[in-house]
């Protein structure tokens, strides 16, 4: 008798449903009216040393506050939403990463995305290819040239 999956709904274990479907969104809900809404105090709070005053914030940073105000949104409707839209873990699961052979069309599309923006993000935190400082194989022939 061959086996079959089982489908069964999964009821989320109560601190990652305190976690994911109300901190989280809330969180950039907070980030999200600070970045639209207070931004004088978004920019002293990211980093007090350059924050322009609240009246001299030039048009382009609050633009882009603005913009991210929207990220901030879409991630706390997204981490609102995407748990509470399904019971089904598989979904969220990591299988589809590694099972090319079940991979479909948007698959094919999307987890080699996925796997390229992993890739690029990583060699540049490493500084791949970025021609910053290199090291001096010599010291002391350093110290001659300064």
């Amino acid at each position: 008798m061959a086996r079959t999956k089982s489908t069964a709904a999964h009821t989320l274990p109560l601190p990652y449903r305190l976690f994911f479907l109300v901190i989280e969104p809330i969180s950039a809900l907070v980030g999200a009216y600070y970045a639209h809404f207070r931004k004088a105090d978004y920019l002293a709070l990211t980093h007090p040393p350059t924050a322009p005053p609240s009246n001299a914030i030039p048009a382009g940073t609050s633009i882009v506050l603005s913009q991210l105000a929207n990220l901030y949104l879409l991630f706390a409707l997204n981490e609102a939403l995407v748990l509470r839209s399904t019971s089904d873990f598989r979904r969220a699961g990591g299988r589809v990463y590694w099972d090319v052979a079940s991979w479909n069309a948007i698959d094919w599309g999307n987890v080699p995305f996925v796997y390229l923006g992993a890739s690029m993000r990583l060699a540049f935190l490493l500084g791949v290819g970025l021609g910053g400082p290199r090291p001096v194989k010599n010291a002391t022939a350093a110290r001659k040239s300064a």
